[in-house]
């Protein structure tokens, strides 16, 4: 976990359904959103297009050769961070996106692609090196593409509720193997041994909103007691309908692996 001149990189084993890295920079940590004592309240965003899938690309006919020039056609991708910024600027900018669940995810695996380009702190880039990418990587190639004006960091559980209230985040995850299987309920905490499960890798998702909250008398977040909804990209056949749950208490015991980023239209 290098840090170097105000940048921290944490990288994690490229996984075919995983492909988040951790990259912090501090030129861009001073634009953080900031809790400012406000009451809170559940809240969900709806996106624009389907749940994404960066996995059985063939039997969704991409074939990502002819999505991205000089890239090998595979059936799967590293691509979280293309689908969770997708995901996300579908909410902001719900026109800007193709409908269409394959179209869509070829959106998004071109967005994947100039992520790696953008990720100045990674080494590799895809084609040819399908070695994932990370949620500052993503950001900057939103804005390269001027699709956003914007983006912010959020830090600490009262910005992320706080955040939320105004639209979706994109958030970077260590994934535990016990995670890849959501409990009944949908809830990734409620798996049994999910701490000593293993870790797979790191995963960019895209936070939707706040299922439920609670706020104690100084207006703090109670973290036990609030639960964030969280949009994956393996499918509506995964989790509940593509989607999964996680308490800010969880979010709290992993927050040094963790980053969220708001993207700003």
């Amino acid at each position: 976990m290098p840090t170097t001149h105000g940048v921290l990189v944490r990288r994690y084993q490229p996984h075919p359904a995983l492909g988040r890295h951790q990259v912090l920079d501090a030129r861009s940590l001073a634009y953080r959103q900031r809790y400012r004592g406000e009451v809170l309240h559940p809240v969900q965003w709806h996106p624009a297009i389907p749940v994404l899938n960066q996995q059985g690309l063939r039997a969704q006919n991409i074939a990502t050769s002819t999505v991205v020039p000089g890239a090998p056609d595979v059936d799967e991708l590293a691509s979280c961070t293309g689908n969770a910024a997708a995901t996300a600027l579908s909410v902001l900018l719900p026109g800007q996106l193709p409908t269409d669940a394959a179209d869509a995810e070829r959106w998004a695996i071109r967005l994947y692609a100039d992520a790696t380009a953008a990720d100045e702190f990674l080494p590799y880039q895809w084609p040819p090196a399908d070695s994932g990418s990370s949620g500052l990587g993503v950001a900057r190639a939103l804005k390269a593409r001027d699709l956003i004006s914007s983006y912010s960091h959020v830090l600490d559980t009262d910005s992320l509720a706080a955040a939320l209230q105004n639209g979706p985040v994109l958030l970077g995850l260590p994934w535990f193997n016990a995670w890849f299987t959501p409990a009944a309920n949908g809830h990734l905490d409620d798996v049994p041994y999910w701490r000593t499960s293993g870790l797979a890798g790191g995963h960019e998702v895209c936070a939707l909103g706040i299922e439920d909250i609670a706020q104690d008398t100084s207006g703090r977040v109670i973290p036990e007691r609030t639960v964030l909804r969280l949009r994956s990209s393996w499918g509506p056949g995964w989790g509940a309908g593509g989607d999964c749950f996680l308490r800010l208490s969880t979010y709290v015991a992993l927050r040094r692996q963790i980053d969220a980023i708001q993207l700003h239209a």
